[in-house]
């Protein structure tokens, strides 16, 4: 695993980094914006996208505060901005603990900077990265902060499509999981070309030169969620899970091309 310091490199455009320039935020580079402009070039809704993912995560948080979960542990977190994790979930119930996870060096120096607990809640910062889930699951900030004798959800937004299929994503979530006691969740959204045209879909891969962004089809999110419980309305466009109290009409699935879902564990 490379030091914080040799990760530092504001001239390769970071995916946390182009998502809050997508948001509107201040927090990216030239290379970031230059990337995510490319990207929206070939595909103009991807604010809208990035937008409905974020109130995606917000809405499946406050469900899952509500329905009692008191753990989050966020993996994937990303610059922070308004309505974070632990800000929803502790204006349900404020003794809400939250680990979050990121390898983007900037990512980690933000959210310490910035994202302070409640005073009846936890929060820590975990210098690391999904592809080693053993290195999350060992890290001693994790078992310090979480209780893994009562149900966590597992937020894994808009993350998985940095997974390459040879860095075997399925067994990254089946550890994951694997770790989790019975009763927990997962929340997920992962963005999907299966709604884009041909001609879309070519210059998305000419601006994807490393592979490193892979979408997935709402099948195969599916598949990758095996043995978990869908809870009501299932697998959906992460505009379509429960937004009955969104600005209506709803955006269109095609525009968005990202589903999420959210399931508990037995």
């Amino acid at each position: 695993m490379s030091s914080a310091a040799d990760r530092f490199d504001t001239t390769i455009a970071h995916p946390a980094r182009r998502y809050n320039y997508w948001l509107g935020g201040k927090d990216n580079f030239a290379a970031d914006r230059a990337s995510g402009d490319a990207i929206e070039a070939a595909m103009p809704s991807i604010r809208l996208m990035a937008i409905e993912n974020r109130m995606f995560l917000g809405r499946a948080v406050e469900y899952l505060a509500g329905q009692g979960v008191r753990q989050f542990l966020d993996i994937g977190t990303g610059i922070p901005a308004p309505g974070n994790t632990h800000e929803v979930a502790q204006a349900i119930q404020p003794s809400t603990r939250t680990v979050y996870v990121d390898n983007d060096p900037i990512v980690l120096t933000h959210a310490r900077a910035l994202i302070t607990s409640g005073p009846e809640g936890s929060i820590s910062y975990l210098d690391a990265d999904l592809r080693e889930p053993g290195q999350i699951l060992g890290h001693p900030e994790l078992a310090a902060t979480l209780d893994f004798t009562q149900p966590i959800a597992l937020l894994l937004v808009a993350v998985l499509h940095f997974i390459r299929d040879d860095e075997d994503p399925q067994g990254i979530i089946d550890k994951l999981v694997g770790a989790l006691p019975p009763g927990s969740y997962v929340v997920a959204s992962h963005a999907t070309w299966e709604y884009q045209s041909a001609k879309a879909i070519a210059e998305l891969t000419a601006n994807n030169p490393d592979g490193r962004f892979v979408p997935r089809t709402g099948d195969r999110l599916r598949e990758l969620m095996h043995g978990l419980d869908f809870l009501d309305p299932g697998l959906v466009s992460v505009s379509r899970w429960r937004a009955d109290g969104e600005p209506q009409p709803r955006p269109r699935i095609e525009d968005v091309s990202c589903n999420g879902v959210v399931a508990r564990k037995h």
